[in-house]
């Protein structure tokens, strides 16, 4: 990168703070109210958050994935719905870099230069067992692909320009389609009902014969979604990162502001309380721990990149899976010690503290950890490399059909 590329994005990044600044002012206001953060989101796409990925010959800014999950944490910090709606955006951008049809790649990427924002619509109301069933269907009609079905969990899609959507054409094959989020055959219903993230557009959306975009067609073969498995959960991850800052900061500021304490504190002020500093203490050493994590797993993801085998991105998946058991655990103990500092007042909803361990918790049931330790197991124990989701079922290259 030029000392020009890297003033620019010195400039874009102390635009981005500015920005988050005024997110974080009202996020506990807004999880109350229910004000969706649009115009703060357009802005933050305006000043370039969404091309941080994009190669910088095609108009980004050309991060390595560390920077990037780092300013996600700060994000998150500010309000951690921000993060979780653009990882289908960031994914989607993903796919692009990895585009076997680099005309394809570039042609979105250009796009997402000039400030267009995607979403996701992956998940189904219904499926399989394992969740590997898409009902959502190709087919042509006046030599036009028109995509049809009703997905959930379509994060981002409400704040969206383009969906990246999960289809299954005739042959059985699953790839992404590329639509427009302000087509008349879109029908966007927050409906979303969590009891963390609530401002994620996170709810059902139903495609009417939407017609697919120009080279609208991603993601057909499975090398270049390798690395995905463990980008998705990296987000979630940066995302935690900023809940624990945001409680240590959140924290200090309630004890600085207690007027009294109890008749069992060692002192009349919270602010000279031991056991109230101590609090504090094991907070900043749980956000520490967490930064840590997520700063390894992202350079081991972007070393796996240049790598580029598939022994490489296993063996990340592993240890973002490690660091999502430690990370998860960690920010849902802070989010739940931080009330030991405040007494009563912490729990009053001007505070808003509880927002962190609801949107922790809700963070914590995406890409369920509950399977994690297992999936780590066996890998240790038997060398049994894990899963991915966006192998199975997907097309694979015409020499290897042969």
């Amino acid at each position: 990168m030029s000392d020009d590329q890297h003033s620019a994005l010195d400039a874009a990044v102390a635009e981005f703070r500015g920005i988050f600044k005024r997110l974080e002012a009202e996020a506990g206001a807004r999880d109350l109210s229910g004000e969706h953060p649009h115009g703060l989101l357009r802005e933050l796409a305006d000043a370039g958050f969404g091309r941080l990925r994009v190669p910088v010959e095609l108009g980004g800014f050309g991060v390595d994935l560390p920077t990037l999950f780092g300013l996600l944490a700060e994000a998150g910090k500010a309000d951690s719905n921000i993060p979780q709606i653009l990882r289908g955006h960031f994914t989607a951008v993903e796919i692009l870099r990895h585009s076997d049809d680099p005309e394809t790649g570039a042609y979105w990427l250009r796009w997402i230069a000039d400030g267009a924002i995607f979403g996701n619509a992956q998940s189904e109301p219904a499926g399989t067992a394992q969740g590997f069933e898409i009902t959502t269907r190709i087919h042509e009609a006046d030599g036009r692909k028109l995509v049809n079905g009703t997905k959930y969990y379509s994060t981002g899609s409400l704040y969206a320009d383009y969906i990246r959507v999960a289809v299954a054409d005739d042959e059985g094959n699953r790839w992404f389609a590329v639509v427009s989020a302000q087509h008349p055959g879109v029908t966007h219903v927050d409906d979303w009902d969590g009891i963390g993230q609530r401002l994620t557009g996170s709810g059902t959306t139903v495609f009417a014969d939407v017609p697919v975009e120009e080279h609208g067609e991603l993601g057909r073969y499975k090398e270049g979604l390798r690395s995905l498995p463990a980008f998705v959960q990296l987000v979630h991850l940066a995302n935690l990162a900023g809940i624990a800052r945001s409680v240590v900061e959140e924290t200090i500021a309630v004890v600085r502001s207690r007027k009294r304490t109890t008749p069992n504190a060692l002192s009349e002020q919270a602010v000279q309380d031991p056991d109230v500093l101590g609090v504090v203490g094991r907070l900043h050493a749980r956000a520490l721990t967490v930064d840590s994590l997520l700063r390894m797993v992202a350079e081991g993801l972007e070393a796996a990149n240049q790598l580029g085998t598939d022994e490489a991105y296993a063996a990340n998946y592993i240890d973002v899976s490690a660091a999502q058991v430690a990370i998860i655990e960690a920010v849902l103990d802070a989010a739940t010690l931080a009330f030991n500092a405040g007494g009563s007042s912490s729990v009053r909803e001007v505070v808003h503290l509880d927002r962190h361990w609801r949107n922790a918790r809700t963070l914590a049931s995406h890409n369920p950890v509950v399977y994690k330790p297992r999936i780590i197991g066996d890998f240790l124990v038997n060398g049994t490399a894990p899963v991915s989701w966006y192998a199975k079922g997907r097309g694979s290259r015409p020499e290897e059909s042969q």
